[in-house]
């Protein structure tokens, strides 16, 4: 009986014959995130390199570093009362915005996600304070809280209700509510925006089914709209979190830290002793203690929150 001759397998072959198909969009695909890789090795990589090196001298940024201290500049940091101060008002701001700022987004999105008469106008005012830079927002929230009650606008309604007028940002225990309140109005339409793409991403068949089964509004939104959310509820919370350890332009522009150290943040603080005082070794420890605690942060929280999407399932 003749034997067939064997017939060989297509996939190899094609693994063969298309190696050098490969080879070139490999290379194609390396060219174009040449650029981008560039940048991100200059512009991140590097100077997270370079900041823990300087983290081990004594330098003012002029000439080279040469005075070697190891990690005595670590030390000091977590010995100083106003380092501990600004990682507290980081809590403070991560904690107000877990509290306040994205339910208050997330009741907004709902509002005008729904059938609410003019919600494309409503989308675009309450996105609108996001669009503008930080260095306007803080001028507009200095602006409002001027102490002169002639200028001020929160004093100038204490005045008419016949209250005295307040220096807002001088006080050391309503300095730092009164930033997180001008915080909150720059960012909720950010949130906002991102919960509105998470409900338009949820089928209005899957809310009809629960309606249909007896459920009412409260019931629909806790037990049907509010899980099938989870993803965007977790990455508005990762971002939120990020954001208030790092926070800086407005913290800086209305207050610089104070007074007597009562709205510190991180960054402020890193920024005081880097670029102030030009103690260059000294900030670039702040910068390496602020990359780990968000790296950590990250690295843990991502791990925590890793659940399958109820809509695609992964």
């Amino acid at each position: 009986m003749q034997q067939l001759p064997a017939i060989p397998d297509p996939l190899k072959l094609n693994k063969k014959t298309n190696t050098p198909q490969r080879t070139q969009e490999r290379l194609v695909i390396f060219l174009f995130l040449l650029p981008a890789l560039t940048l991100f090795l200059v512009f991140v990589v590097f100077p997270i390199f370079q900041s823990l090196y300087y983290s081990f001298f004594t330098w003012n940024g002029l000439g080279p570093a040469v005075d070697f201290v190891g990690l005595e500049n670590f030390k000091k940091i977590l010995a100083d009362k106003v380092f501990l101060k600004a990682l507290t008002n980081g809590v403070l701001i991560i904690i107000f915005s877990l509290a306040f700022q994205l339910p208050f987004s997330l009741f907004l999105a709902v509002l005008v996600g729904r059938n609410l008469p003019g919600r494309v106008f409503f989308r675009t005012i309450f996105f609108m304070p996001y669009v503008l830079s930080e260095v306007i927002t803080a001028l507009m929230w200095l602006f409002l809280y001027n102490p002169d009650p002639e200028r001020g606008f929160f004093n100038a309604i204490l005045i008419t209700l016949g209250s005295e007028p307040h220096a807002w940002l001088a006080d050391t225990k309503l300095v730092l509510p009164a930033i997180f309140l001008a915080l909150t109005w720059k960012y909720f339409g950010f949130h906002m925006l991102l919960f509105l793409t998470g409900l338009q991403n949820i089928p209005e068949e899957v809310e009809d089914a629960a309606r249909i089964d007896g459920a009412n509004s409260l019931q629909n939104f806790f037990y049907v709209t509010l899980p099938l959310l989870g993803s965007t509820i977790r990455t508005s919370v990762y971002l939120s979190i990020l954001g208030s350890l790092q926070q800086f332009i407005l913290v800086w522009i209305m207050s610089k830290g104070g007074p007597v150290n009562a709205s510190e943040t991180l960054s402020t603080y890193m920024y005081r002793f880097g670029f102030i005082r030009f103690q260059l070794g000294y900030g670039s420890a702040v910068a390496i203690y602020m990359f780990l605690l968000s790296l950590i942060f990250s690295l843990i929280y991502q791990r925590l929150t890793r659940q399958p999407d109820h809509l695609t399932g992964l």
